[in-house]
């Protein structure tokens, strides 16, 4: 068996403004660095577009309505100061929760040892009733109702090591007996949410870390908080939102990771997966924005996966 890399060019057809650090240039940076021989041996899959259903498990009717009824038929269509609507915009949302979902199932059917969706808009920031910050529709989270509800995996984790807290997914986690949100994070920075002591119905650990925090503080909060707590809920399903903008050269934050911290953090969680859950893993891309560094850092994300 093997490593997935789900994508579909759709993902590219999502146009933000110019000078939007969110561009389509980043999936162009992945996709260069994962054409090296070095990733021969991944199986490459053409993603599928998610349903209405699919994205009804996590967001409200309200909300669709209002993604989908504004994409303009040219230039741009504002949600937010920070989130825009292109004309490709919900073909691109539509296959990136189709994405993270087809790469579960091919997962759950032994297909696949793991996966990895490069996928774009991103998800972590989107509510069940708003887009935010630069998110439409919570990939990750859809992705883990339909692991609990399709193949009745009753306790699915989700691991975030972007650099911005997860908002939208936390808020599905606190309302949803059975998930599991860990996050590791620059606080304070937007969103402003993911504190100590935050709680819900479901599992919430999160591991708030100061600006200008390394690689000793980011691996410490896995090992002393994040990671004790993940075993102990004995995950069925692990899925991972992988931002990298947690890097050293990424312009929106500070907490001074590189490259190896990628790799070390992905390696862990996949030994916990294989130890509590047959192994199945499902990571998708959230953040990063330094297009010069991007790429490796996804590159030693995939690696871990593929060892």
């Amino acid at each position: 068996m093997s490593t997935g890399l789900f994508f579909h060019s759709d993902c590219e057809d999502h146009i933000t403004p110019q000078g939007h650090p969110e561009s389509q240039a980043r999936l162009s940076a992945i996709l260069d660095r994962l054409s090296q021989p070095d990733f021969k041996d991944l199986t490459r899959i053409k993603a599928k577009a998610a349903s209405l259903d699919q994205i009804a498990l996590v967001h409200s009717e309200e909300h669709i309505s209002n993604v989908m009824d504004h994409v303009p038929e040219q230039d741009h269509y504002s949600l937010d100061g920070d989130t825009h609507l292109s004309p490709g915009s919900a073909k691109a949302a539509l296959k990136a929760v189709g994405s993270v979902c087809q790469a579960i199932d091919q997962v759950m059917a032994g297909k696949l040892d793991n996966a990895f969706c490069a996928i774009r808009p991103p998800g972590h920031h989107a509510e069940p009733d708003q887009a935010m910050g630069f998110c439409l529709f919570n990939n990750v989270a859809i992705g883990a109702i339909h692991a609990r509800k399709k193949y009745f995996r009753h306790r699915v984790a989700i691991i975030d090591f972007d650099v911005h807290h997860g908002n939208g997914t936390q808020t599905v986690t606190a309302r949803t007996k059975g998930l599991f949100y860990g996050s590791t994070h620059q606080s304070p920075l937007y969103p402003g949410t993911g504190h100590l002591h935050d709680h819900g119905q479901g599992v919430i650990v999160n591991a708030p870390l100061a600006a200008g925090s390394g690689s000793r503080a980011f691996r410490m909060s896995f090992q002393e908080r994040i990671f004790p707590e993940l075993k102990k809920f004995d995950p069925d399903f692990i899925l991972i939102s992988a931002g990298f903008d947690a890097h050293i050269m990424d312009p929106l934050a500070d907490l001074k990771l590189n490259e190896e911290d990628f790799f070390w953090v992905t390696d862990q969680i996949k030994q916990i997966a294989e130890k509590h859950c047959k192994g199945r893993l499902v990571s998708c891309l959230e953040g990063g924005y330094n297009l010069n560094v991007l790429g490796e850092s996804v590159a030693s994300h995939v690696l871990a996966l593929m060892q």
